[in-house]
């Protein structure tokens, strides 16, 4: 199999363990971190409601009552995975609603705490890209000089059709123009993209994974679309207003979609699991080694790997 040797790896793909590896030389784990910040999709300055799968009530932490703070959060985390033995080292994941969308000084007390704690190698930073002010991108940079540091944009989609149809709240331009202002420095950017979206074919997201991969970005996130209760497209599955993909799909779709990234794209996910309490469907969604197992073996039916069609046009 012609793969590029810098992967290190026994997988078909560059996967983010793989590049944890080689850049610190030990085991990283991403902490998730919920710093309290909303999202201009719900507080009326994009839009309400939210993108019609997202889950309002963010993270299980906040639903349980009074939210920690982030050096709390860290040493629960951090303690939670060595009782297992594993990891070494910690990437500070500001996961829950858009982490960008606050006042600078906000932002940058909320990441030096994360910073300080001194298991912490760097900072994973997800966002929109309509929340990307200059004054916020200037301080990213100035942690990205000095730390490793993610800035994750969820995108979804390139397709302004779709962005309209999920209430996304910004359009494929804003999105472009956002990677455009935070690349050429160290800042490392990945980007989520969603699989199985209401009204998308095959074509529609390979056209999303294309231009994906024309950009100055290091990583990427796919997600397989989830119905869950409580949010709009939950209700519109109940209704049987909405199909979703199965898996036989997805995984086909996937290996097409890792066929045309670049050998250096670090693969951060390949499927979305989690949200069991409120979970509708579809149900092989909720088996994440199963799904990834399903993935290899169809690179390996193909002879298939990441790359081997990055430039091209199949």
């Amino acid at each position: 199999m012609a793969k590029p040797s810098f992967w290190n790896n026994t997988k078909r793909y560059y996967d983010l363990k793989s590049y944890w590896r080689n850049r610190f030389g030990c085991r990283v784990h991403k902490l998730p971190l919920d710093a309290g910040f909303t999202c201009p999709n719900r507080d009326g300055s994009a839009g309400t409601g939210g993108c019609i799968y997202c889950d309002s009530r963010g993270s299980a932490l906040r639903q349980a009552g009074a939210l920690p703070g982030v050096e709390e959060q860290l040493r629960r985390g951090k303690d939670f995975y060595r009782r297992r033995g594993r990891p070494e080292k910690f990437i500070a994941y500001f996961q829950t609603f858009t982490n960008t969308y606050a006042p600078v000084g906000t932002l940058r007390t909320r990441y030096d705490e994360a910073l300080a704690d001194e298991d912490v190698v760097g900072l994973s930073i997800g966002t929109r890209p309509d929340c990307l002010p200059d004054e916020t991108l200037s301080l990213l940079e100035s942690y990205a000089e000095r730390s490793h540091v993610w800035l994750e944009f969820g995108l979804q989609s390139i397709h302004d059709r779709t962005l309209r149809a999920i209430n996304r709240g910004h359009d494929a331009a804003t999105f472009l123009d956002a990677v455009r202002r935070a690349s050429g420095g160290r800042l490392m950017i990945c980007v989520h993209v969603i699989v199985g979206l209401p009204g998308e074919s095959r074509a529609d997201i390979l056209q999303t994974a294309r231009v994906v991969a024309g950009l100055p970005v290091a990583g990427i996130k796919i997600h397989s679309l989830l119905a869950l209760a409580g949010t709009l497209l939950g209700e519109r599955y109940t209704r049987g207003e909405v199909s979703l993909m199965d898996q036989a799909g997805y995984v086909e779709t996937v290996c097409d979609i890792l066929e045309l990234m670049p050998p250096e794209m670090v693969i951060q996910r390949l499927t979305a699991e989690g949200y069991r309490e409120i979970f509708l469907a579809p149900a092989w969604a909720q088996h994440k080694l199963a799904v990834l197992g399903a993935i290899e073996r169809e690179l390996e039916r193909r002879d298939s790997w990441q790359g081997k069609h990055y430039g091209g046009t199949a």
